[in-house]
């Protein structure tokens, strides 16, 4: 006998959120399932909060750059990326978290969640169509690019520990690489 994973919609975890079920618990959706989310240590806070303001200071009013906070895709996935770089929409966001095609990219800081984002996080994004995903790999102090999503898979990735990196929502905008993964 085979059992039944119970997968969950965004509208149940909507109503889980609303009604108290899910207090005090750091989880996220990813594809109809409840996750526990790792715990921030320090070096993942520091190193995601000042890549977060070196990002507010380069692309001023392009872009609004949130910390932690969800994003809805159409996949059942309701993920709380480190960063996210979305467009600005003022209080449109009140009535619903950034969808796919108000994000330009997402960066998730990895110590301990390594294997989960580039793995499960990589497929959620893809099949979503995030057309740019970086991970920053903070023990090997490199960053990896993702880019080019194609029937739910990169078809680019990048390993980068230094350098420049030119954006695809704004190719204007070079990225020092050591601001992001060194800082």
């Amino acid at each position: 006998m085979t059992l039944a994973i119970a997968k969950w919609t965004i509208d149940d975890y909507h109503h889980m959120i609303a009604v108290g079920l899910l207090n005090n618990r750091r989880v996220e959706l990813l594809k109809g399932e409840i996750i526990e989310m790792s715990p921030e240590g320090e070096p993942h806070a520091y190193f995601s909060s000042v890549a977060g303001v070196y990002l507010i200071r380069l692309l001023g009013e392009r872009a609004m750059v949130r910390s932690a906070k969800p994003i809805t895709l159409p996949n059942d996935s309701e993920p709380e990326p480190d960063i996210a770089i979305v467009q600005e929409l003022g209080r449109e966001y009140l009535e619903h978290h950034p969808y796919p095609e108000n994000i330009f990219w997402l960066i998730e800081y990895s110590n301990s969640s390594l294997e989960k984002d580039l793995e499960t996080k990589t497929k959620v994004y893809a099949e979503a169509g995030i057309a740019e995903y970086w991970v920053v790999n903070l023990k090997r102090r490199q960053l990896v690019v993702f880019r080019e999503p194609m029937q739910g898979e990169y078809a680019s990735k990048s390993t980068l520990s230094g350098g420049t990196l030119y954006l695809l929502a704004f190719p204007d905008v070079a990225i020092s690489v050591d601001s992001i993964i060194t800082t």
